[in-house]
């Protein structure tokens, strides 16, 4: 039968033990007389011997059985940890293994909540997929399945089927997008000025901002360039979601207006105030959330793939720079972000 290591240590400390037994009983016998000082003398002899011994295989023991989690890699990122095994300090080693221990803890957090994330994010993509998809499909099947005549009638499906694939277009292209920028997309960065990028945004809004007489426009005008260092592409992207939120939540008559500040020795602030309909501040936090919507339903009405926020987010800190919100209800809000100044 094959001993395991448990055993042959018990084996081993008995043995030893007997050893002490019968030489501490021999020197006794042969060397010393037999009062009570003599015996007390003896006794304290074998339990510190007896002490020695069971101290010494545990440490052997507990020595083996580290060797074994050593041998597994599980600490591979703690060579320290390896080159001190041998001569083992167990208060530091203690204080090393309830330190790995606990960063082990979080990662399993970590685990739990980005598993926790991806069903939610899957659960989204779902709702935001099937939602264009079956509103297209509806309308197709009225079309063909009713026989309709009506010219005019047929138009209003088809558009509405449209709009509907144009929605799905917008949620495939800003997930292409985000998933690009988590990978680590190359950022292309050059020096631009900043106040002709904001004026050409302008004239892009310029007739989906008619539609509800909102002006967009700058603070105050800027009679010289300010030059900052950035993926012009991406920022541009950061500015026409910032301006397409401001229409699609301002008020119908109202403005946007756009400024460019110093915020530090090496960067600006470019902000976005509007005096739309206002965020409650506990849905600020969740803002750039993928697929977040403050109102879920109206959001939905007007369009877009609910990522604007989130790819905001994601450009931004590919940067290295923030976003920052402030947000009264009935009153407005106002977006920024920094960018770095040109040397």
């Amino acid at each position: 039968m094959k001993l395991t290591l448990l055993q042959k240590q018990a084996l081993s400390t008995a043995f030893l033990s007997l050893i002490a037994l019968v030489v501490i009983s021999l020197i006794f016998y042969f060397s010393l007389e037999v009062n009570l000082i003599n015996v007390t003398l003896i006794g304290l002899g074998y339990f510190f011997v007896l002490y020695f011994i069971y101290g010494f295989q545990m440490r052997k023991f507990i020595f083996l059985q580290l060797n074994k989690v050593y041998e597994s890699n599980l600490f591979d990122n703690e060579p320290l940890l390896k080159k001190e095994l041998k001569d083992i300090d167990f208060e530091k080693f203690i204080k090393r293994i309830r330190k790995f221990t606990e960063t082990k803890h979080k990662e399993v957090e970590q685990l739990h909540n980005r598993d926790d994330f991806r069903r939610d994010f899957i659960g989204d993509i779902a709702h935001e997929l099937k939602t264009p998809i079956f509103t297209a499909q509806g309308y197709l099947l009225t079309v063909l399945d009713d026989d309709l005549d009506d010219p005019v009638l047929i138009k209003k499906y088809l558009d509405r089927t449209n709009k509907s694939i144009e929605r799905l277009s917008y949620v495939v292209k800003d997930l292409d997008m985000i998933a690009k920028l988590e990978s680590g997309m190359k950022l292309e960065q050059d020096n631009f000025n900043m106040v002709k990028m904001l004026l050409d945004s302008f004239e892009l809004f310029e007739l989906k901002a008619s539609k509800k007489n909102i002006r967009i426009d700058f603070k105050e005008p800027y009679e010289f360039p300010i030059m900052v260092r950035a993926d012009k592409d991406k920022i541009e992207q950061v500015v026409m979601n910032l301006l397409s939120n401001s229409i699609k939540y301002g008020k119908v008559g109202g403005s946007t207006l756009v400024s460019i500040e110093a915020h530090s020795a090496h960067q600006f602030l470019i902000k976005f105030e509007d005096d739309g309909v206002g965020i409650d501040q506990g849905n600020i936090p969740r803002l750039f959330e993928r697929f977040y919507r403050v109102e879920k339903s109206r959001s939905r009405d007007q369009g877009g793939s609910g990522l604007g926020l989130a790819i905001v987010k994601h450009i931004l800190e590919a940067h290295d720079q923030e976003v920052f919100v402030e947000s009264t209800i009935d009153q407005g809000s106002i977006f920024s972000f920094t960018l770095n100044r040109v040397k």
